[in-house]
């Protein structure tokens, strides 16, 4: 098998970036209209949709705790969403991330103000290229807050790996499967939680140490993407408010 080369000698990645480069992101909030919120996130290739609905009567019934809401997230790989067809319907991986996921935004989420209730969050990632159980943390996040669930604050978040002896911020897909480590991170900015650290490969405890100021940083360039897109989405909302008044009082 022929060895790819994951870096230049100019220190420029398969894809062009520089080590501490992201790729390319894009996110809108409230693009489902029966969901109580949502988002849509492209992150480099990666396309992934969220929804959020609750508080609701929790179902079923025997699932209910009478002191928080049960906040469930589901993560799921579409069919399509890899080159190689993937078997549709819950598989271990995504069972996992399901649970890390859950786990990530209860942390942030008020869930003792509603009890007796379920806040469901549902992932579904549309076309894979790396990365994508942070971008689903993402985009869900930002589906909660679109739903106008009480948080501490949005839950962000960045992957730092090691290819060739580098560290470098936000793994493409070739970098993920042949670089020799990997580190998801995902923090609650205001306060400062860790709420999701996993790791793959192998770093010394140097390399853990600026892996994990490197994915801070890069997370904190997420958490102005989705802010700028919530903050678009209530904009979007008042100019529709005052174009209905205007239209009514014609």
């Amino acid at each position: 098998m022929e060895e790819i080369k994951l870096m230049d000698e100019e220190g420029r990645r398969i894809d062009g970036r520089r080590p501490d480069e992201l790729r390319p992101i894009k996110m809108k909030v409230g693009v489902l209209t029966r969901a109580d919120g949502s988002a849509y996130l492209q992150w480099g290739k990666n396309k992934v949709l969220a929804a959020v609905y609750g508080p609701r009567e929790v179902f079923p019934k025997h699932l209910q705790d009478p002191e928080r809401a049960l906040l469930r997230a589901r993560y799921n790989m579409a069919s399509f969403s890899v080159e190689e067809r993937k078997r549709p319907g819950p598989d271990r991986r995504s069972i996992e991330l399901s649970k890390v996921i859950s786990e990530a935004l209860r942390a942030a989420v008020f869930v003792e103000q509603f009890p007796k209730t379920s806040i469901d969050v549902f992932i579904e990632i549309l076309q894979a290229d790396a990365g994508t159980r942070i971008a689903g943390l993402v985009a869900a996040s930002a589906a909660l807050a679109d739903a106008g669930i009480p948080m501490k604050d949005l839950v962000t978040g960045m992957t730092v790996g090691k290819v060739e002896d580098t560290l470098i911020l936000d793994l493409c897909k070739e970098e993920d499967n042949y670089g020799q480590a990997d580190l998801p991170i995902a923090i609650i900015p205001r306060t400062g939680e860790i709420v999701l650290l996993q790791m793959d490969g192998h770093m010394t405890q140097e390399e853990i140490d600026r892996a994990l100021d490197m994915a801070i940083r890069g997370a904190m360039k997420v958490y102005e993407i989705q802010k700028r897109a919530l903050l678009e989405r209530y904009e979007r909302l008042v100019r529709e408010k005052e174009y209905i008044a205007d239209i009514s009082e014609v």
